[in-house]
């Protein structure tokens, strides 16, 4: 089943050449099917690299999803073209009376600014309490899911000594949890970030569960007791290119970047880019959609029977 997107959306071209499968939504109108309804929060600054990114593991699976892209009110996005925003995106305060199978809340490059200096952390504190009630599933990316560790248990983050940067080596630690089913006993992730949360913070917190860390990188991925918050530490959804073209980037600025660890071959930038995640990556979000497929109300106004976070709410 393919992914269902606004005509026009940059990633639809690009994504149709690669021959992913993806439908526009004229089409979509005539299937007697409810999809899954999806809404990506997309923090990070290049707004269609992500928006592609994510399609395209979306679109990697039977389920059929309709796809919502959540911008805010609270602050202006200076990276992208404002009529891609008009054009594609919805602002939070125009779709928040809505129920939703599922929601992506990305990263976004603020780790050094305290969460309540972060310009639209009141407004991202206001989607993730709609998230408790009206979504069935919530999936937090890197900085976003520090920031819903944050927000939901009090968890605080901690810058590193020195960017993590490069692919690192992770391990399963629950090989039967509806997110991992299916993993390799090693498997790899890409980071690029400068705090973390910490392995005994999480271990404190009773209604959270380790799925998968790694020695070098740290957690990697934590899932709440009831299965629908999940945190994932890393970018698993990143392109081939994207710690490259970041590399080269800062190289140019002149800032003290280092090579990616694991990355390049021989780790030197001269030569190939080893891609060694995209199986993993594919495999995490198809599980993920299975488990909002199969324990999502049919009827979307039944979410609030389908029980509820027991923490949260307060930071």
């Amino acid at each position: 089943m393919p992914i269902l997107v606004q005509r026009g959306l940059p990633a639809y071209k690009t994504l149709k050449h690669e021959n992913i499968f993806v439908m526009q939504d004229r089409r979509a109108a005539r299937q007697d099917i409810r999809p899954l309804s999806i809404a990506v929060v997309n923090l990070m600054p290049l707004k269609e690299v992500t928006e592609t990114q994510l399609i395209r593991l979306l679109a990697n699976s039977p389920l059929q999803v309709e796809l919502q892209l959540l911008t805010l009110s609270s602050h202006e996005f200076s990276h992208v073209d404002p009529l891609h925003m008009e054009t594609f995106y919805k602002k939070f305060d125009v779709m928040q009376y809505e129920r939703l199978d599922a929601m992506i809340i990305t990263g976004a490059p603020v780790e050094a600014i305290p969460y309540e200096d972060v310009d639209y952390w009141r407004e991202l504190k206001a989607i993730m309490d709609y998230s408790k009630t009206n979504v069935f599933s919530t999936l937090h990316l890197c900085w976003g899911a520090q920031a819903g560790l944050y927000y939901h248990y009090g968890i605080q983050k901690h810058m590193l000594s020195k960017k993590l940067f490069g692919v690192f080596p992770h391990r399963v630690i629950d090989a039967k949890s509806d997110f991992t089913r299916g993993f390799d006993e090693e498997f790899f992730v890409p980071h690029s970030r400068y705090a973390e949360v910490r392995r005994e913070d999480i271990l404190a917190a009773p209604d959270l569960k380790i799925l998968a860390e790694s020695e070098a990188a740290g957690v990697h991925m934590v899932v709440s007791k009831d299965k629908r918050r999940l945190y994932l530490q890393g970018h698993c959804e990143y392109d081939w290119n994207t710690l490259r073209l970041e590399y080269e980037r800062d190289a140019a600025r002149g800032l003290p970047v280092e090579v990616p660890v694991n990355y390049f071959e021989d780790d030197d930038p001269k030569k190939r880019v080893l891609m060694k995640w995209r199986g993993h990556a594919n495999l995490f979000f198809a599980n993920w959609l299975n488990f909002v497929y199969q324990e999502t109300p049919f009827d979307l106004s039944e979410l609030s029977q389908a029980g509820s976070f027991t923490h949260g709410g307060g930071i």
